[in-house]
């Protein structure tokens, strides 16, 4: 690769990208030029699907320091970890359990925490240090505390922070907890997702105080949350973009395999039939899981998919009791329905979409969540509306 090529895949390129998208400010442009991305990623990674050719493929750098140095300057996530560590690859593990984030996400959410001079910083979420050390160069090292859940991550991190010469306080713990010695924080922002707010995070941070956390329902889809806390401890505001972070590990599901809803039976099982004419295609979106899932507690989808572009569309509850599948077919104008168990999910999804489409088909920005000692409301453009919860 010639100087050239390096410049046009480099740091530089990265630079430009981000400029171009409006996502990186001059604010934080010393920051980024300070420590670049590369000197935050791991010599042995898995490159995201944003403009990548082999997102299923380890990368190792030693072996491929080109592909390598090409997917550290891409505007993409990279995942570095599975199963926490247990799988080393080659190929993929089960669940990501790490990643360096996408870097218009990074920058779009230090721009919603809107950190000045002076503030001080919780991070949850070391991973590989980089957004430490985005925050440590930008309010000083004294300012900022970063609390990663593992210990050989919060190791490596800690070593990268070292190399650029920032000294923030890390932590190895549970990130739920945040980090009450060093409370509290005028700012809190989060680099795992979670589907309850902690109440330690509200509880650490001053009044008039901003926290900035992906937040999504167990159902699926998932927004940045940017909500500013008040003097009666609730925290409130509205969602600023959309998101797909790893969960907080505190707050991770498992999910039981269809086999268990079908009681060693066959499907569709002891299901009744029926016949939609809502496509499962039309509740695939991103936005659309989201409002779905704030409507219907404790369930969740999966798609079976088959080589003619066909699928069939899985809902499951949480409680093991109910199961649904709705068959697709590109050329299907009706949709075969099964429901099995006291709560009929493909219902619920449908009643869910129709309030979706009757307010005008929203999109993130125009909701909202509230959050405090007595639970969450996610309501639609104002907090005297909240989003209805179907009482499965």
């Amino acid at each position: 690769m010639t100087a050239h090529e390096v410049a046009e895949t480099g740091p530089e390129r990265l630079v430009s990208v981000l400029l171009d998208k409006g996502v990186l400010t001059s604010d934080w442009l010393p920051a980024l030029q300070a420590v670049p991305r590369h000197l935050f990623v791991p010599d042995v990674i898995w490159p995201g699907q944003a403009g990548m050719n082999r997102p299923n493929d380890r990368v190792i750098r030693s072996a491929e320091p080109e592909l390598w140095w090409e997917a550290v300057h891409r505007d993409a996530p990279i995942t570095t970890q599975w199963d926490d560590g247990a799988y080393t690859g080659p190929g993929t593990g089960k669940i990501p359990s790490s990643s360096n984030s996408m870097p218009s996400m990074v920058f779009s959410m230090l721009g919603a925490l809107d950190a000045d001079d002076g503030h001080r910083v919780l991070e949850i979420g070391t991973g590989t240090g980089w957004n430490a050390a985005l925050l440590a160069h930008r309010l000083g090292s004294r300012n900022v505390v970063t609390v990663e859940v593992d210990e050989s991550a919060a190791a490596a991190a800690r070593a990268r922070l070292a190399v650029v010469g920032c000294d923030p306080v890390t932590v190895v713990g549970d990130g739920g907890q945040g980090y009450a010695p060093q409370a509290p924080y005028d700012r809190v922002i989060a680099t795992c997702s979670v589907s309850w707010l902690p109440a330690a995070w509200i509880e650490q941070t001053r009044p008039g105080g901003v926290i900035v956390a992906p937040w999504g329902p167990t159902y699926g889809g998932e927004a940045v949350a940017r909500l500013t806390v008040a003097d009666d401890g609730t925290a409130s505001g509205r969602f600023v973009g959309s998101s797909a972070f790893m969960r907080l590990r505190a707050q991770r599901t498992t999910r039981r395999h269809v086999h268990d809803y079908l009681k060693g039976r066959p499907w569709p099982a002891d299901g009744t039939r029926s016949v939609t004419s809502l496509s499962p295609d039309a509740v695939g979106d991103w936005v659309v899981m989201f409002a779905i899932g704030l409507q219907i507690p404790a369930a969740f989808p999966w798609m079976e998919t088959y080589p003619d572009g066909s699928y069939t569309l899985w809902l499951r509850d949480a409680a093991v009791t109910s199961w649904a599948t709705a068959d697709y077919g590109p050329d299907g104008s009706e949709y075969e329905v099964v429901q099995s168990g006291p709560r009929k999910l493909w219902d619920e999804v449908e009643t869910a979409y129709r309030w979706w489409v009757g307010h005008g088909c929203p999109g993130f920005d125009r909701f909202g969540l509230t959050a405090g000692a007595h639970g969450h409301s996610v309501w639609l453009d104002t907090p005297d509306h909240p989003v209805p919860v179907a009482s499965g």
